[in-house]
């Protein structure tokens, strides 16, 4: 489990266009939002990130980059991308499942074909979206078991909002004995 205010993992992956998404690296001036998604065969993920293409700009006006993440190789990105028609978004591929079990992210096993005709990968993380900061810590996390049910990214972009007027820290940080 990720501990808010501690060291995410790494992450470095390709881009599509070229490139590296190396997390390390990554210079916005408040952070990175960082949406896992399950791949080409999940609809729920494409107007997911359709969604988030749309905020971008918004994120970008407060100092936060977005990229959107799955185990699917350049292939299935490309077309994910295209389906959203990004323009904006970046698009990092070949998640690998050891490293998104590291994130904490939920892996489930292949169902066949989906409802959009998309043959599931044999074995593929479930979504999770995360906001870790310039130093690389967690602020904000959540992890599904489903692809129902995902935190709206203009509620982020409100809280966002706040936390920065408010100098709001991240929570959930005490591991502690209770």
């Amino acid at each position: 489990m990720l501990t808010p205010r501690q060291k995410t993992p790494d992450l470095n992956l390709p881009l599509l266009g070229g490139g590296t998404f190396d997390l390390s690296s990554e210079e916005g001036s408040r952070g990175t939002v960082v949406c896992f998604y399950r791949g080409l065969h999940c609809p729920l993920c494409a107007t997911y990130l359709k969604e988030l293409e749309k905020r971008v700009a918004d994120f970008a006006e407060r100092g936060v980059n977005c990229v959107a993440i799955s185990s699917d190789g350049e292939e299935r990105t490309r077309a994910m991308a295209d389906k959203i028609e990004a323009s904006a978004l970046r698009f990092a591929y070949d998640l690998s499942l050891e490293k998104a079990r590291e994130w904490g992210l939920y892996i489930s096993t292949s169902r066949g074909k989906t409802s959009i005709g998309i043959e599931e990968p044999a074995l593929f993380s479930e979504p999770g979206l995360f906001m870790v900061t310039p130093e690389q810590t967690l602020y904000y996390g959540s992890t599904q078991t489903m692809p129902f049910v995902r935190p709206h990214f203009s509620e982020l972009v409100g809280a966002l909002d706040f936390a920065i007027a408010n100098d709001y820290p991240a929570r959930g940080e005490y591991t502690g004995a209770v």
